[in-house]
């Protein structure tokens, strides 16, 4: 189980969000207490905005690893950097890191995926290959000499419905074949995270909740914080497995 603690959420989506590298390292050792095993983080500059700077990502690495002994990961995505040429040089100036994430997604369906895969690779960062439901990632992936080499793919479903979030992950699943030695880690969001949440525990697949992926709870009732979401997905996770 993986915690998504903050994505590109903030100020706007209250005050559980964390923000800061004390706040992300306090709800990374809370979520990691109530049972994830794996971190993933959106460092911020000072005012809130998703940043791949050496300088914002370091400090955000050493607070949460002085609280946690799971594996820690960032994002690469093109909202912390729209340009593919400057994403890509932020990429390579992680090499500056005294610490290093553990490792980073990529978006396959975003301009310059496969070179900033192969950089992070060189560094000796592993790599999530984030495909997500409605783009060409899939295809994209299947056609890339990287894709032995990630860690895990990350079946990201973007239809936040849900009344069909459940049949777009299935149909995502479908897209992306057989994946042997590739682990799957299936996830949804908004409204769809809980009923992606259940389909990854009936088959038995990897999965990460957050509030990234969402701010309520199954019952609708807003989420006080990501150790209480990782704490209602193990349960809702067991009870799909069990019924499967």
């Amino acid at each position: 189980m993986q915690v998504c603690l903050n994505g590109p959420r903030g100020t706007a989506d209250g005050a559980m969000v964390p923000l800061t590298p004390k706040a992300m390292a306090e709800s990374a050792a809370q979520a990691v207490a109530a049972g994830a095993t794996d971190v993933h983080v959106h460092p911020k500059t000072p005012c809130g905005r998703d940043s791949l700077s050496p300088r914002v990502i370091g400090p955000v690495l050493e607070a949460i690893r002085a609280r946690v002994s799971v594996p820690v990961g960032v994002t690469t995505g093109v909202w912390a950097e729209p340009d593919p040429a400057a994403r890509l040089e932020r990429v390579r100036s992680w090499a500056t890191l005294s610490e290093l994430p553990d490792h980073a997604s990529v978006n396959w369906h975003e301009e310059g995926a496969e070179e900033i895969a192969g950089v992070l690779l060189d560094l000796g960062v592993e790599v999530e290959a984030g495909i997500w439901s409605g783009t060409d990632a899939a295809i994209r992936f299947a056609a890339s000499p990287l894709a032995p080499r990630v860690l895990r793919v990350l079946a990201e479903v973007t239809d936040a419905s849900p009344d069909t979030a459940e049949e777009s992950a299935r149909a995502l699943l479908t897209g992306l074949g057989p994946a042997p030695g590739r682990p799957v880690l299936l996830h949804g969001e908004d409204g769809g995270a809980w009923p992606v949440l259940r389909l990854a525990g009936r088959l038995g697949l990897a999965t990460r909740v957050g509030l990234e992926d969402t701010l309520f709870l199954p019952d609708g009732e807003r989420a006080l914080s990501n150790a209480q979401l990782v704490a209602e997905a193990l349960a809702q996770y067991g009870c799909a497995q069990r019924s499967s």
